[in-house]
C-alpha cells in the first residue's frame, strides 16, 4: 500500500486532482476490482472497505460517469501508470507533427546546409519532415535536377530519418516525406543546445555570404557529406538563373 489509510499529510499531487477513499463524494460508485474485472455498483463506504481488505485504495477514475467509476488499486501505482501514459501521449503528439522544408533546384550550398541542419533538428525532436521543391519557369524543362537535389537532401538526413516513399511530382512541385528513426537507431543530435540560423534566407543572398561566420560567434554549420557539396552545386545550371531573377 502506497500510504497509510487516511493520511492527511501526504503531498499534493501535480496535475489533475484525483479523489481517493474518503474524499470520494458520490454515495455509490461503479467498482473495478483489483484484478481489473467489474465488481458492480456499491455504496461508496462498502467499496472503500473492500479496498481496505485488499490493503490498497479506492481511486476515482471517471468522476463524470453516472455513477462515478472507481478502481481498487494501489494509489502510488495508479499515479505512476497515469504519468507514464501522459508522457507517451506527449511523445506521440510530437511524432504526429510535420515540419516543412522548402527547396529550390538552384539552391546554393550555404542555404542547403542550413535547411538540412534544421531538418535534422526536427527529426531529433521526433517530428516528420516534408520536403517540397518548387520549380519556376525554365526549371521545369530539367525536372531531373530538382529530383536529384531532393535525393541529395534526403541523403543528408540518413542517420536520423527514413523516407516514407520516393519523391513525387505534383504540378510544379516535387515532395517527399521523411520520418524520424526510433531513438535507439538514430545518431545523436549534432545541434543539441545550439541556435541555428533561420532556414528561410533573404532572396538577395549571394555566394559571397557563404563563408561568413554564423551569428553569436558559432562555427559554420557542418553536416554529413559536406565536403562534396561544392562540386555538386558548381554543376547546377539553375544557379545563374536564380541570381538573374
Amino acid at each position: 500500500m502506497s500510504r497509510p489509510f487516511g493520511n492527511k499529510n501526504r503531498r499534493r499531487q501535480r496535475g489533475p486532482f484525483i479523489r481517493t477513499n474518503g474524499k470520494i463524494r458520490a454515495r455509490e460508485v461503479r467498482v473495478i476490482g483489483i484484478d481489473g474485472q467489474q465488481v458492480g455498483v456499491l455504496p461508496t463506504q462498502d467499496a472503500i472497505a473492500l479496498a481496505r481488505r485488499h490493503g490498497v485504495d479506492l481511486v476515482e477514475v471517471a468522476a463524470k460517469a453516472s455513477p462515478p467509476v472507481c478502481r481498487i488499486v494501489d494509489y502510488g501505482k495508479y499515479c505512476y501508470e497515469l504519468s507514464k501514459k501522459q508522457k507517451e501521449a506527449k511523445k506521440h503528439q510530437h511524432t504526429n507533427k510535420t515540419k516543412e522544408i522548402q527547396l529550390r533546384p538552384g539552391i546554393d550550398p550555404h542555404d542547403f546546409k542550413i535547411k538540412a541542419a534544421h531538418a535534422i533538428q526536427f527529426l531529433c525532436e521526433d517530428m516528420k519532415v516534408k520536403i517540397i521543391l518548387r520549380y519556376r519557369g525554365r526549371e521545369l524543362a530539367h525536372k531531373e535536377i530538382g529530383y536529384q537535389r531532393v535525393q541529395d537532401f534526403i541523403g543528408k538526413l540518413d542517420d536520423w530519418g527514413t523516407p516514407d516513399a520516393d519523391p513525387k511530382f505534383a504540378g510544379r512541385a516535387l515532395s517527399a516525406m521523411v520520418s524520424p528513426k526510433p531513438r535507439n537507431q538514430r545518431a545523436e543530435n549534432p545541434y543539441a543546445g545550439r541556435e541555428l540560423p533561420p532556414d528561410e534566407l533573404p532572396d538577395d543572398h549571394h555566394d559571397d555570404d557563404d563563408h561568413q561566420d554564423e551569428p553569436n560567434g558559432q562555427n559554420p554549420v557542418k553536416i554529413k557529406g559536406e565536403k562534396d557539396d561544392g562540386q555538386k552545386f558548381s554543376n547546377n545550371p539553375f544557379s545563374d538563373l536564380d541570381k538573374k531573377k
